[in-house]
């Protein structure tokens, strides 16, 4: 008697697998990210508040015009300055460098972040989409640099400033070797940079100068 092999049901789901992790950039498992843009709401608000101050007045003074009414004096005085004044007078030079030099800010604002005193962080490299953005103040980056090279024995006072490629110490040596202390001082200064988990981290520059009294 032929064997049959009786109908089974469909194969059971196989368990959900977490999507694999993004590659790592080789920085404690951490992806670098971008600066954040700037919604830069006030220069928005002032090109719309000249563009549209013109408009209304232009539109106001033709609407007038089409109803029988004369010119207003402002067009008109306009209109003929445009027309009568040559290429290189020293107004229409004027006027035309500041328009140039207003669309050049402009053209700057598009292109550019902004948002100069916020240092992006690295988001984890497991975070899945999306992405995890943070920044860090400068200020408090320098509050932790600073707080970091007080701890060094014989740095008596410290200034921290940090810029977004460089970060500038400079401490006052109360005791031990000066060389020694900014070796020590420049290595601590490191360790802390790194647990702040940068983006782009800075270099560190170390200044220390001897005082006695």
């Amino acid at each position: 008697m032929p064997l049959t092999k009786e109908p089974t049901g469909p194969d059971p789901p196989e368990p959900d697998r977490p999507p694999p992790a993004p590659a790592a950039d080789g920085h404690g498992g951490r992806r670098k990210s971008h600066r954040p843009w700037s919604a830069r709401r006030l220069p928005a608000a002032l090109v719309a508040l000249v563009i549209l101050v013109a408009a209304v007045g232009t539109l106001i003074d033709v609407v007038a015009v089409r109803a029988g009414r004369r010119t207003s004096a402002w067009r008109s005085n306009l209109a003929h300055e445009l027309a009568a004044r040559p290429v290189d007078d020293v107004w229409m030079l004027t006027g035309a460098a500041v328009a140039a030099a207003v669309g050049v800010w402009l053209i700057v604002l598009a292109l550019s972040p902004g948002l100069r005193h916020l240092l992006p962080l690295r988001s984890p490299a497991n975070c899945a989409p999306p992405r995890l953005h943070a920044s860090l103040d400068r200020d408090s980056a320098a509050a932790a640099l600073r707080d970091a090279a007080m701890t060094v024995p014989g740095v008596g006072r410290a200034h921290v400033r940090v810029r977004r490629h460089r970060v500038k110490a400079r401490a006052d040596i109360r005791f031990r070797d000066p060389q020694q202390v900014k070796k020590d001082l420049a290595a601590v200064l490191d360790e802390e940079r790194d647990r702040l988990t940068l983006s782009r981290p800075p270099c560190v520059v170390v200044r220390v100068r001897k005082r006695t009294a």
